[in-house]
């Protein structure tokens, strides 16, 4: 039933703990790890054009070594994994990546912060709605 699982991750403690929950699940399945780290440029709006170029460096950089950590737990296990970096709206790249790759479940964090789910919504409440596949959540006390 699963054997492709995307693990969208911002590189958080609290995506450490998530990405165990996506390994496992891929373990127990015998599937293939995809790990996705979202770059959003959405916060490039407000900053000051001489600052883009070094802020998105940073930010490419950052999401770059959280897909690496997590592919590393993956591998440990055995698991084949593949990484991406990509950049735009979280949600919507998340989205795309798993109907672009034949993506039968993702597993990925929510933070359970009220103000952003009440006020912008959470980058995980949109991917649940907008989602091809079934969504895993897991909680930030799970």
């Amino acid at each position: 039933m699963y054997e492709t699982i995307l693990f969208p991750t911002d590189g958080s403690e609290h995506a450490e703990r998530v990405a165990e929950h996506a390994v496992d699940v891929a373990t127990t399945r015998d599937a293939s790890l995809h790990v996705l780290s979202v770059v959003d440029d959405r916060a490039f709006l407000v900053l000051d054009d001489d600052r883009v170029e070094r802020v998105r460096d940073d930010l490419r950089s950052s999401a770059l070594s959280a897909t690496e950590d997590a592919a590393a737990v993956a591998t440990k296990v055995g698991l084949d994994v593949e990484t991406a970096v990509d950049t735009g709206n979280p949600a919507e790249r998340i989205v795309d990546y798993a109907a672009e790759h034949g993506v039968d479940l993702i597993v990925m964090g929510t933070s359970g912060d009220e103000y952003e789910t009440n006020v912008v919504g959470s980058v995980s409440q949109r991917v649940v709605r907008t989602a091809p596949v079934p969504v895993l959540t897991v909680g930030p006390d799970a």
